[in-house]
């Protein structure tokens, strides 16, 4: 399936997002596939809990039985597939289909599989961004900024200090001073503290 060409997304800093077309193609045909699959699938049901807050795509994800269900602003509409999508794949993992749903992480577990499934997240919000011009969003337009420049793990880290405690440590340690880098890069993109460094 044809799209358009991706077009860069620049922040209000001037920071830039290029993405190459054949990637975006291959995003859009599975980020298509998993559309279709959360729509039309029987055996499960993806559900939305609105909020007109800006929220993170893990911020009140829950799992019960055949369901899920996230939370989705609803000043925000073009957010609401991307959240679905991270939603659905914490589900697939849960109903055993896994290897289905993400090819690239078969067995991952822990903070391997969360890694997986937002990567997966931020190239869904990059494809839209780039290719369909969804609107600006904080909290997905930093997950996907943050993976492009390979600040993935300390995104993540940052934001939710109080999981992943031991591998967070591991990786502490195998990369000093990167949480120092990724805080200036981070000031440098959005003009304010990454999440988990603000203010409460």
């Amino acid at each position: 399936m044809s799209i358009p060409p991706p077009r860069p997304v620049v922040t209000y800093s001037g920071a830039r997002l290029s993405v190459d077309r054949e990637r975006m193609m291959e995003v859009n045909r599975w980020v298509t596939n998993e559309d279709l699959n959360i729509r039309e699938d029987p055996s499960f049901w993806v559900h939305d809990e609105t909020t007109r807050d800006e929220v993170y795509p893990w911020e009140g994800m829950r799992i019960q039985g055949d369901s899920v269900w996230v939370r989705v602003s609803t000043r925000y509409p073009d957010t609401r597939l991307v959240h679905h999508i991270y939603g659905h794949l914490h589900l697939m993992v849960h109903m055993g289909r896994q290897e289905l749903w993400l090819p690239e992480a078969p067995d991952a577990v822990g903070y391997d599989l969360e890694r997986a499934i937002l990567a997966r997240t931020a190239d869904a919000w990059v494809l839209g961004r780039t290719v369909f011009g969804t609107s600006p969003y904080g909290p997905l337009d930093e997950l996907a900024f943050a993976k492009e420049e390979g600040f993935l793990d300390a995104f993540i880290f940052t934001a939710r200090p109080d999981e992943f405690a031991t591998t967070r440590a591991q990786w502490a340690r195998q990369n000093p001073g990167e949480v120092d880098r990724y805080r200036e890069w981070f000031l440098d993109t959005f003009s304010r503290e990454p999440p988990g460094l603000r203010p409460s």
